[in-house]
């Protein structure tokens, strides 16, 4: 079945510097190896025990920011996205090169991202500070609406399987002097009630890099993927507004996913595919490019996604269903984050605004 060591990427396309999947020599020693009884090798030539980690995979962090509160979680039922706001009491600004999300009970958490809120954003700004909180809690109806919707930076995006962020030197994510992490979290219940109180862990640059990482992404919260259908495809294109050089993939999607691709779309129809998955809920991986990719401003980006809502697929929750966005896991989403790199000083904002098509040809 090749599940193991976890790995979803089709070989076919790109080629990804944390691909842990065995060649098929490797395979073929093993296979040989089990058949012929699984002798045991010569004492001698064993390597050293693993010195496993009781916590973190990062080195020890510089940093841990932690929820202030833990979150009760029941026994049954749906929870709300649950919010909490930690300010980080950072004196000056900060580059961070590794950081690690590690929930304290992870058997509830479906997902979790941690966004960087600066002292300017006006984003949740009558929120409480440092008490657990969902949409609903909120009295005003416009940060109800904009507790599922910002343009803040993320930090990271946590979901089973997914590893910490280490990025090169050169690189590093900027956590402006004065900012806060709000955590958001997606809890799910499994018949016993816990509590949860999820930190991050922060490594520092050693030195001001290069580049600034910043996490964008591709989604279509338009989906209505009908009853039974077994391979429904959802797309969903969008235009680089500057030139940046392109690191990562993390795509997201709930029970019905199947595949997801992530493509270059050029003037002429041609298509290049960078990265095709098929997708399993239970393994959400990011994908690393051994060889970072430089797009110019203009490029054309295309994230596409198929559904299975048959009886066929055996995670799903009810193949009656017409099924829509929505942030429980018997809902669906489509979401291709992605990970660029552009000018240290440049930040979010900034990418995003465009330049005139003459300015864009003498780049």
């Amino acid at each position: 079945m090749k599940m193991m060591p976890p790995w979803f990427a089709d070989p076919r396309y790109g080629s990804f510097s944390n691909d842990p999947s065995l060649t098929a020599e490797q395979i073929a020693a093993i296979v040989a190896w089990a058949n012929g009884g699984a002798p045991a090798g010569s004492a001698q030539d064993a390597p050293p025990l693993r010195n496993w980690s009781n916590f973190w995979n990062i080195p020890q962090p510089d940093v841990v920011v932690k929820m202030p509160k833990p979150v009760k979680i029941p026994e049954r039922g749906e929870v709300e996205y649950t919010y909490e706001i930690a300010p980080t009491h950072f004196a000056s600004d900060t580059w961070v090169q590794m950081v690690e999300v590690r929930p304290s009970s992870p058997a509830n958490v479906h997902h979790a991202v941690v966004y960087i809120r600066p002292p300017d954003s006006d984003w949740l700004r009558h929120a409480p500070i440092g008490e657990p909180f969902t949409a609903s809690m909120l009295t005003d109806p416009t940060e109800r609406r904009q507790a599922h919707e910002t343009t803040s930076d993320l930090l990271l995006v946590y979901a089973p399987g997914s590893a910490p962020d280490r990025w090169t030197d050169g690189l590093a994510k900027f956590v402006p002097a004065g900012s806060d992490l709000v955590f958001q979290m997606h809890y799910t219940t499994n018949g016993k009630a816990a509590s949860d109180q999820t930190s991050a862990g922060l490594v520092f640059a050693k030195h001001p890099p290069e580049k600034r990482v910043i996490t964008l992404q591709l989604n279509n919260h338009a989906l209505i993927i009908p009853p039974g259908a077994d391979d429904f495809r959802v797309e969903v294109q969008g235009t680089l507004p500057n030139d940046a050089t392109l690191l990562s993939f993390f795509p997201h999607m709930h029970l019905r996913g199947k595949r997801f691709e992530y493509d270059i779309v050029r003037d002429d129809g041609s298509v290049e595919t960078l990265l095709r998955v098929n997708y399993h809920f239970h393994w959400q991986l990011s994908y690393k490019l051994a060889k970072p990719r430089e797009l110019k401003a203009g490029t054309k980006l295309r994230a596409v996604a198929w559904y299975d809502n048959s009886r066929n697929n055996p995670h799903n929750p009810d193949p009656e269903k017409m099924v829509t966005w929505g942030d429980q896991t018997s809902d669906e989403m489509m979401v291709g984050f992605f990970d660029v790199a552009v000018p240290a000083g440049m930040d979010k904002r900034q990418f995003f605004i465009r330049h005139s098509e003459e300015n864009l040809k003498k780049q």
